[in-house]
């Protein structure tokens, strides 16, 4: 597919937190990785604000397991407090995205280099990113490389299908909808031997809105352009 990338992403723990499971104080992973967590990784290896990342599906390569841990979160009225966290344990996972053009930002028109920003792209890949890799929250490190989708033997391969539920997709922001709110979507993902084909953010039907938010100014100003970050890796 046109400006897309093909990366594994793996760690030791990962904590892609049911919401759910935070009203107590407490944090219980999905079994899967979400939209919204696997966009954030590609974001960590290159991100502009005139990009929009599209994560087309994921490929679960390790069994999925769960370790238990005694934590002691800081507490709001100061001190600590104690907790369990339920996190992902020997994660590996092979993911394809690709990026577009933010059209609700027509003030980056000219920052619009397809070639230069998928170049970029490819070669933050290589280099295990441009920002430190999470899997989903602070404590839990990743790390990506670039692979071939498909290759290599996933747990899942021959499992057939497994259905999670009703889950999380990912949060809609103002400049990336054009309406001035946050908006979380929901929607029920389907594992075929090991892979999980995402909906496209417009097409899931259970969004609700967050609250009310104003998209941030980008500028000249304050982005630099594909042109110039390429010119000066080409110097490097």
């Amino acid at each position: 597919m046109r400006n897309s990338i093909e990366f594994e992403v793996y760690g030791k723990y990962a904590l892609f937190t049911d919401p759910l499971t935070k009203l107590g104080g407490e944090k219980l992973s999905y079994q899967v990785p979400t939209y919204q967590a696997l966009k954030g990784i590609v974001e960590s290896i290159y991100w502009k604000p005139t990009l929009l990342y599209v994560v087309t599906e994921v490929r679960v390569m390790n069994a999925i397991r769960m370790e238990s841990k005694g934590i002691k979160p800081i507490d709001y009225g100061g001190g600590n407090t104690l907790a369990n966290y339920t996190y992902l344990r020997d994660v590996r996972y092979q993911c394809r995205a690709h990026f577009i053009f933010n059209e609700n930002r027509p003030d980056l028109e000219y920052d619009r280099n397809e070639n230069k920003h998928h170049n970029i792209l490819k070669r933050s890949l290589q280099a295990g990113g441009r920002r430190d890799i999470f899997l989903g929250s602070r404590e839990c490190q990743g790390y990506v490389e670039p692979c071939v989708f498909g290759e290599g033997e996933s747990f899942y391969q021959d499992y057939g299908d497994i259905h999670f539920g009703t889950m999380v997709h990912g949060i809609n922001y103002p400049d990336e909808t054009g309406r001035n709110q946050m908006e979380a979507r929901l929607w029920n993902p389907v594992m075929s031997n090991g892979i999980i084909k995402f909906d496209k953010p417009e097409e899931c039907t259970l969004v609700r809105k967050v609250k009310d938010m104003e998209p941030k100014s980008f500028t000249d100003a304050n982005v630099e352009s594909a042109d110039e970050l390429y010119a000066q890796l080409e110097e490097r």
